[in-house]
């Protein structure tokens, strides 16, 4: 999660240089080939059933192809300080939907887990409005658009991870991406003035590639297999703080004491969420 906020506002300079569907494009073609050789079945993996295909499938549309339109068009119209405040939601959509369609039992400590990422996403828009820094309200509400895609990537993923090893939903939820994004992408590398890309822009593109498609797939997914997704979701908190951190150190873009306080607030939820249960002193 901490990748994803980090991509999430290093974003922002990439759609000032490449048009968002081609940078998603290239993102999926990159994260194909570096994934190319986690497509094979292991020995003790069962086949693909038509059930598995169709969550792979709704995994890649909410969690690859409409996230990335939804985060990278919304963070060109707002700051990444704003989109941090948002996507501070995550963790509880992320309990609500598997409350709904997991039928997970929600501990109390993970409400509150929860409440408290809620109150940081609360001081955050406060601090928002203090230093009149508003974002496009389009903006917003699509970066929102990226929060749910999230929470049902998180959903889904936890049913996927009972079903087939980190590394070949990683490979297949991307290619599922690849083939979705490549009708577009066509359309907009047609004409695209490739030459006038920067180094450095190739190398930030190289980062958020293996960083989205790669590196985070795996590491959550593999972290599903041993985790509730409603306490997984919790751990979403460190997106938004990841991505105000990147937007506030590598961006410049303005911190105060009320951000620190959204920050102490997220990590106690984290706490809350993770600090071990004393079992039940026998009698």
């Amino acid at each position: 999660m901490a990748l994803v906020g980090s991509y999430v506002a290093l974003s922002r300079p990439l759609v000032a240089a490449l048009p968002v569907f081609l940078l998603a494009w290239l993102r999926f073609a990159i994260g194909a080939v570096a994934t190319l050789h986690w497509l094979r079945r292991p020995e003790r993996e069962a086949p693909l059933t038509a059930r598995t295909h169709g969550l792979l499938f709704l995994e890649s549309l909410l969690g690859n192809f409409l996230f990335s339109i939804c985060m990278l068009f919304g963070v060109s119209m707002t700051s990444a300080v704003s989109a941090g405040v948002i996507m501070a939601a995550i963790p509880a959509v992320v309990a609500v939907l598997s409350w709904v369609f997991l039928r997970e039992r929600v501990a109390p400590r993970v409400w509150a887990a929860v409440a408290c990422a809620a109150a940081g996403m609360a001081l955050l828009a406060g601090a928002k409005h203090d230093q009149g820094t508003h974002g496009s309200t389009l903006g917003n509400l699509l970066v929102f658009g990226a929060v749910v895609c999230e929470a049902a990537y998180a959903t889904i993923g936890k049913r996927l991870s009972g079903l087939l090893g980190p590394r070949r939903i990683t490979a297949l939820v991307n290619l599922w991406g690849l083939v979705l994004m490549t009708p577009f992408g066509l359309w907009q590398a047609w004409g695209f003035d490739f030459a006038g890309v920067r180094a450095w822009t190739w190398m930030l593109l190289l980062f958020y590639a293996l960083a989205a498609s790669v590196w985070s797939v795996w590491l959550w997914m593999t972290g599903l297999r041993h985790l509730p997704a409603s306490l997984a979701g919790v751990f979403t908190v460190m997106l938004p703080v990841s991505a105000t951190a990147v937007g506030v150190l590598v961006l410049g873009e303005s911190f105060g004491a009320l951000q620190g306080a959204a920050f102490a607030l997220a990590l106690v939820g984290v706490l809350l969420a993770t600090m071990p249960v004393r079992p039940a002193a026998v009698r």
